[in-house]
Parts: structure tokens; C-alpha cells; sequence
């Protein structure tokens, strides 16, 4: 355990991101959810991360309103990224230890974090799975 204190962020995030643009659909989202094993995506367009859209977001767009009771699925599909993506982003650095990831994790009930370079370039997406590769990796040893 005490080896998993002073892991960071760098050493087991996904490097290798797939990204979105806000202009793709839902429809295409889906596709993507689907073809890829990831909970989420960064929105980006011009080297800029803009949000992120989670499978909770897209669900989301199917929940009923007060307005519309039993949306229609054709309007719903497509709605773009933009429509429901999350840009209120909560970053790590590559240096930011994993307990405190963790920690995060746990605090905001996320699964996964944007991180983000010194220039707010995305460099990588840090997941729950990463974390547990981590624990497992670190208390092998017990």
C-alpha cells in the first residue's frame, strides 16, 4: 500500500486518448460508445479541451421533462456533443499523486479525470479502472 502513495498520475493513465468534436451527433456518439470500451471522451477542437461527454450524458438527453414526457428518439439522436457534454472539467496534472485521484474519484462519485499538461493540453484520461490496475500493482507484495 505504501508504494500506491507515492504513485502519480502519469504512470498509469491512458496516453493514447480518443477524442470528440462538440459538432458530432448522438447518433455517432452512441457508435463510438459502443465501438470503444470508454465511459468518456474529451470534446476538443483546435487542440483545446472544451468538456468532456460521459455515457451518463448522453442518457441523460432520454430522461423525461416536465415539457416533454416521452422524447422523440429521431430529435434526441440528433442532438450534438455541444447539447450535453459536461464543460465543467475537474483536471489533474500527470504530477498529481494518485491518492489524490482517488480521492477525488470518490469525492465527485467520477470515473474518470481529463489530464491536463502545464499548457492545458490534454496528455491523457485517468480512469477507475487505472486506479485498481494501481492498487492491485502496488500491494502485490503484501
Amino acid at each position: 500500500m505504501y508504494r500506491f502513495l507515492s504513485c502519480i498520475t502519469a504512470e498509469y493513465m491512458t496516453s493514447k486518448v480518443r477524442t470528440v468534436e462538440r459538432k458530432i451527433t448522438l447518433r455517432e456518439l452512441e457508435t463510438l460508445f459502443e465501438k470503444h470500451d470508454f465511459n468518456a471522451f474529451p470534446v476538443v477542437e483546435a487542440s483545446r479541451i472544451l468538456g468532456i461527454v460521459t455515457k451518463f450524458d448522453f442518457i441523460r438527453a432520454f430522461a423525461f421533462t416536465t415539457h416533454q414526457m416521452v422524447p422523440h428518439f429521431d430529435d434526441l439522436m440528433n442532438l450534438t456533443v455541444a447539447d450535453v457534454m459536461t464543460e465543467a472539467l475537474v483536471p489533474v496534472d500527470p504530477e498529481t499523486p494518485l491518492p489524490r485521484v482517488l480521492q477525488l474519484m470518490v469525492s465527485l462519485k467520477s470515473r474518470s479525470f481529463p489530464v491536463l499538461d502545464s499548457a492545458k493540453r490534454l496528455v491523457g484520461m485517468i480512469s477507475r479502472e487505472d486506479i485498481m490496475r494501481a492498487l492491485l500493482e502496488t500491494t502485490k507484495d503484501r
